[in-house]
């Protein structure tokens, strides 16, 4: 299959190098350039984003935000006039459930599928292809696409119709922000106590409060690394998707707005780029104590 990936971000890279692994032809476009190690591994460079739309039968878009995508589907240059009858979006983005929808409608006229498939597993799923992807389209296109998605992941959910994945991807976020709170205030709390806080994960990891982001973010949080992995910014992001459809569907997330302010407060402080799991820095600023 004639492949093209818009968009190669610390997720988009690996993606397109596993679509590449899997023998497909891939034609690559990014806003700062394509990386060496994707046209040395078979990948084609594209000098804008067009060309990459007038060579593929898929095209793969994997950008930070809303606008960001329909500038790539609509805008001055967009792709929108290049694409085929016939043809396939698949938008793997995090981006308005509403605003996906909109998009799949104007393309329908033009008779060109689309598939919102927004994925959750990190840089670390990226580049073992083990991503969770939640997967919004009508059932031909969600069966024409699927091969495409297991060279890129292992949890592979066909949520529902258009917009169903974006949909999903928001509650993701919201449960991963809401545990990442929850780690870092139990963390925070047996530090303060004078407890060692690698010991009290040690030992919860064995009980009912183990999770993922105490295995991963609470060890983080202990040794201070917070290189990204998915930086706060882009979280940020996630939870104004899920507190503006919050507000659209007259649903009250009392609990996503508190974590949400806690980025905030991160990203005040200038700690925006770094990974999410540094939503412990505004609670430690709080109690003026570090874990540790």
């Amino acid at each position: 299959m004639k492949i093209g990936f818009i968009g190669l971000g610390i997720m988009g890279s690996p993606m397109a190098g596993q679509l590449i692994k899997g023998g497909h032809d891939v034609y690559l476009y990014s806003r700062t350039r394509v990386p060496k190690e994707l046209v040395s591994a078979g990948g084609t460079a594209c000098k804008n984003q067009s060309e990459v739309a007038s060579q593929s039968d898929v095209i793969i878009l994997m950008l930070p935000d809303t606008p960001d995508v329909e500038k790539v589907l609509f805008g001055p240059n967009g792709i929108y006039d290049t694409l085929s009858k016939g043809a396939t979006v698949i938008d793997m983005s995090s981006i308005s459930p509403i605003a996906t929808r909109e998009f799949a409608i104007k393309l329908a006229l033009k008779e060109i599928g689309y598939v919102d498939a927004p994925v959750s597993g990190g840089e670390v799923g990226a580049k073992n292809a083990t991503l969770t992807i939640m997967v919004g389209a009508n059932e031909s296109e969600f069966a024409k696409v699927e091969p495409i998605f297991k060279l890129m992941g292992q949890n592979i959910t066909h949520v529902g119709d258009i917009g169903a994945g974006q949909v999903c991807k928001v509650a993701n976020q919201v449960i991963v922000a809401l545990n990442i709170e929850a780690v870092g205030e139990a963390l925070l709390l047996a530090s303060k106590a004078g407890v060692d806080p690698s010991k009290v994960r040690q030992a919860l990891m064995g009980g009912f409060a183990s999770s993922k982001i105490l295995e991963i973010h609470g060890d983080r949080m202990i040794k201070r690394t917070f290189d990204p992995g998915f930086r706060i910014e882009l979280h940020q992001k996630d939870l104004n998707l899920a507190l503006s459809t919050a507000r659209s569907l007259g649903v009250s997330l009392p609990n996503t707005s508190t974590a949400q302010e806690l980025f905030n407060a991160c990203s005040a402080a200038g700690d925006g780029a770094r990974d999410h799991s540094a939503m412990v820095c505004a609670l430690e600023r709080l109690a003026q104590h570090k874990v540790a």
